[in-house]
């Protein structure tokens, strides 16, 4: 190793150890200058120190850029829930790699991501960017994800720290947890992250405990002068809302600029006296070696890798929907469907042509192309077996709720190109710009323009239906709507939300009602003032008459009882599952649990495969013989999920959450805070599948849950007789493939202790290993169990204790599902020492059988 290497710089820059002397270089103003972006997004430059501007961009699931534009596109990945539930590191650290070469492309030099909170009620919005409710499974993956990425010399942000696991009222939501729970559930994703070397940590909007993250003592410690972390805490956008709390605590980097509390009084502030220098020259260190670590500090240097091949590029895409997917039933093995026993396939469900490949909000990018389940089905049997037929039927009506105009029917009254025309207009309505956009949903304007008083969206539509058609213009202000001239919509909208993502991102539709004529076309213009504060987001949308839904589902059924197979995919839709607000309820809208059951009971072999970024009601499970987990799945979802129904590749996918019947028999829902803003974690340790065990009420579906093409016997578990506490230790699970196909077993560690003199959850898991394996052969499953997995934090003593005695460990496929068990003690340092051989270190010995322990089975 190199000493630029061992000091974390990177070849051709100045070592990290040089950072003070850059320091020097700089004056107060300077100083604090940097620590306050110099747009949405990007940071200050100063050449003084050779230091160019940094550029963020959000991305958990993909690379957007500085410009949120539909005609620059971005590769989409599957949601990291689809990433978690694959459970393999490997292909998750490709998959960073990945979006650090999309980063590198965009010019980007630091990503939004990953998220890291947990999914502690089934209602949170923004699950689908978030990985698990086990913090174990979401610390390895995120860490997975840290390492790809990083590889590329992008820098991760691991986000949201802390504690901000809901949407409602997020920017001023008040967590109260207490402090054991803090450390064993919610940091602990975050402390795996620093571990693996993440070079950015956002600061969350909530508080903690009633105080507010961006000022927070937890940034200090255990951030910082606990675990290590040498970077620099950015906070979330808009996030920094105070002067002395926020800039005495350990926040770095205030996003967005150039305006805020820090760019209009920190230098005041320091001059006086109130913010010691030190404090400032501190944040700006850390800035200074991000900077480094991404190469823009210093000579420029080329790229550390090259392009990925876009062919490339897609096959990983496409391996990994399949890798994440769940098959969650597969009674009498419906799948893998066997083409050449096929002559007619019914595709069934609106998800099936308008799938969501990701979900709503801030991390939202625009992907150059989309394969549906329809497209990756058909395309797969023309291959496969020519003569097969696929008929598709929507088996519901429209939805009535408006959606952007598109290229598919909209054209630029101006050009006649598909598409809309965009203008911005000056007070006395003279045109100052325009250009020609694929969609009628404009996050942001391509330009800004002095002196532009209204954005207008035209478009010259043909109806497909006549009847009543809903209209609607997104945004605040001043808006307006004329159909052919007449006008449907006028009026001022006062701005009711700070939240950024619903100002500036999805704004709230205003909704019109119109008669046309099928077959005319009409010509249709929207007009939103640009007033301050009121972001620069603008929609226009429409949405179909309502069609006959009695039709549309016998339609469905005569297709399903006419075909070999009935492929019905239902999912989630735009409006319950995106950032800025959770979700009411679990139910599938729009009818889909009728769809199925009817389906369902008009063709035995009925596969269902639901679209969705998080858990959902399934009260019809039982009724259908196979039933699959897609996500939200990427851009790649058609051929994916066709080479999982097909059998070209293995649903590789475990829960990463634990899914319920029924809503009302989910153990944590509140998302909500009282009406003091405060929002009680009464459940403590028990979130997701231990509160489930707790409850005493079985799930639908436990996590860890999900099956293959093939079947697992689990033999033998063996692990050392005792450990010594805080020392990792190995525990191998034998099986065997008694199964008719090559497949890969998820193999899971839980532990329990009975009889403990701390509250612990019934068990949690510690560890997990993949294995494969042909049909008849067998395999040993390692499982590191870290040394800190029977702690517990204590907070008398403010540190990791170690209750010593007999636990039990409890290996199998799910958290519900764990046929072996082994006990083992562990010990104080001593008592361990005492047994001897190489199990009192924690690594079994190969050599002889006398220390282990036989297994049990349960």
């Amino acid at each position: 190793m190199t000493d630029d290497e061992e000091s974390g710089a990177r070849p051709g820059t100045r070592p990290l150890d040089g950072i003070d002397a850059l320091l020097g270089g700089l004056d107060l103003s300077r100083k604090v200058r940097l620590l306050t972006g110099a747009s949405t997004w990007r940071t200050n430059r100063e050449p003084a120190v050779g230091l160019r501007s940094l550029t963020l961009s959000d991305g958990p699931a993909g690379v957007r850029g500085e410009t949120w534009d539909e005609r620059e596109t971005s590769l989409v990945l599957p949601s990291p829930t689809a990433l978690a539930a694959s459970w393999d590191e490997g292909l998750v650290a490709e998959l960073g790699a990945l979006l650090a070469a999309e980063a590198r492309r965009k010019g980007v030099d630091v990503l939004l991501a990953p998220t890291l909170n947990l999914h502690r009620s089934p209602l949170g919005g923004r699950h689908f960017e978030c990985f698990s409710e086990d913090p174990v499974l979401t610390g390895r993956t995120g860490a997975a994800l840290i390492r790809g990425i990083q590889s590329g010399g992008v820098a991760a942000t691991a986000k949201h720290f802390v504690a901000n696991d809901a949407e409602t009222d997020r920017l001023t939501a008040d967590v109260r947890v207490d402090e054991r729970t803090l450390h064993e559930v919610y940091l602990a994703p975050f402390e795996a992250a620093v571990e693996a070397g993440v070079w950015a940590v956002m600061s969350a909007y909530n508080k903690v405990d009633g105080v507010t993250l961006s000022a927070s003592p937890l940034l200090d410690r255990p951030l910082k002068n606990g675990w290590g972390f040498d970077g620099p805490v950015v906070s979330d956008w808009g996030a920094v809302r105070s002067l002395l709390e926020t800039a005495g605590a350990a926040q770095d980097l205030a996003m967005p600029g150039p305006d805020g509390p820090w760019a209009a009084g920190l230098l005041t502030a320091v001059e006086r006296g109130l913010i010691p220098v030190g404090v400032i020259d501190e944040k700006v260190r850390r800035l200074l070696r991000l900077a480094q670590r991404v190469g823009a500090l210093g000579e420029p240097r080329p790229a550390r890798r090259p392009a990925i091949p876009l062919a490339e590029q897609r096959r990983l895409l496409r391996r990994a929907v399949a890798a994440g997917s769940v098959l969650l039933r597969n009674d009498t093995d419906l799948l893998p469907l066997r083409p050449a026993r096929l002559r007619a396939v019914a595709v069934i469900g609106p998800r099936a042509t308008a799938v969501r490949v990701q979900g709503g909000g801030s991390a939202e990018v625009f992907p150059e192309s989309v394969v549906t389940p329809l497209q990756g089905i058909e395309e797969a049997l023309r291959r496969a077996e020519p003569r097969a037929t696929v008929t598709y039927r929507p088996g519901l009506p429209p939805s009535g709720l408006p959606r952007p105009l598109d290229r598919s029917w909209a054209r630029n009254p101006r050009t006649g190109e598909p598409g809309v025309l965009v203008r911005l207009l000056d007070g006395s309505g003279a045109e100052l710009h325009a250009e020609h956009r694929l969609s009628g949903r404009i996050v942001e304007p391509s330009v800004t323009v002095e002196g532009a008083a209204t954005v207008e969206i035209r478009a010259r539509v043909l109806p497909r239906a006549g009847g009543t058609w809903t209209w609607a213009v997104g945004g605040w202000g001043p808006i307006s709507l004329t159909v052919d001239g007449t006008a449907a919509l006028s009026g001022t909208f006062a701005l009711d939300s700070d939240d950024p993502t619903r100002v500036h991102v999805a704004p709230p539709l205003r909704c019109a009602s119109v008669e046309l004529t099928a077959g005319v076309e009409v010509e249709v213009v929207a007009r939103r003032g640009l007033t301050a504060d009121s972001g620069v987001a603008t929609v226009l949308a429409a949405a179909p008459p309502a069609g006959d839904a009695a039709a549309a589902l016998a339609e469905a059924v005569a297709a399903a009882r006419a075909a070999d197979v009935a492929v019905v995919v239902v999912g989630a839709t735009e409006e319950n599952e995106s950032e800025g607000h959770d979700r009411e309820t679990l139910a599938l809208p729009d009818g889909q649990d009728a769809l199925v059951r009817a389906v369902a009971r008009a063709n035995p072999r009925t596969v269902v495969i639901v679209n969705a970024g998080g858990p959902v009601a399934m009260p019809w499970h039982t009724g259908v013989p196979a039933l699959l987990l897609a996500w939200f799945p990427g851009q790649e979802a058609g051929h994916g999920i066709a080479d999982v129904l097909f059998g070209r590749a293995e649903p590789g996918g475990r829960l990463p959450t634990t899914w319920g019947t029924v809503q009302d028999d989910v153990p944590v829902l509140d998302t909500r805070p009282d009406r003091d803003g405060r929002l009680h974690y009464k459940e403590g340790l028990h979130i997701g599948y231990r509160a489930w065990l707790r409850s005493g009420t079985p799930p639908a579906y436990w996590f860890g849950h999900g099956l293959g093409y093939t079947r697992w016997e689990y033999e033998e578990l063996t692990a050392p007789a005792a450990v010594r506490a805080g020392e990792p230790f190995d525990v191998r699970v034998r099986l065997r493939n008694s199964g008719p196909r090559r497949g890969r077993e998820v193999v899971q560690l839980y532990l329990a202790r009975t009889g403990s003199t701390v509250e612990r959850p019934v068990r949690k898991l510690v560890g997990y290993a993949a294995v494969e394996a042909d049909p008849g052969g067998t395999a040993v499953a390692v499982v590191r169990v870290p040394g800190r997995a029977a702690a517990h934090w204590s907070v008398q003593q403010r540190r990791w204790e170690t209750e010593s005695g007999e636990y039990l460990l409890l290996a199998g496929r799910s958290a519900g599902d764990l046929p072996l068990g082994v006990t083992t003690t562990v010990g104080r340092p001593a008592d361990a020492a005492r047994h001897g051989g190489a199990e009192a270190l924690g690594v079994p010995n190969l050599q002889e059988d006398d220390g282990e322990r036989s297994p049990v089975v349960l």
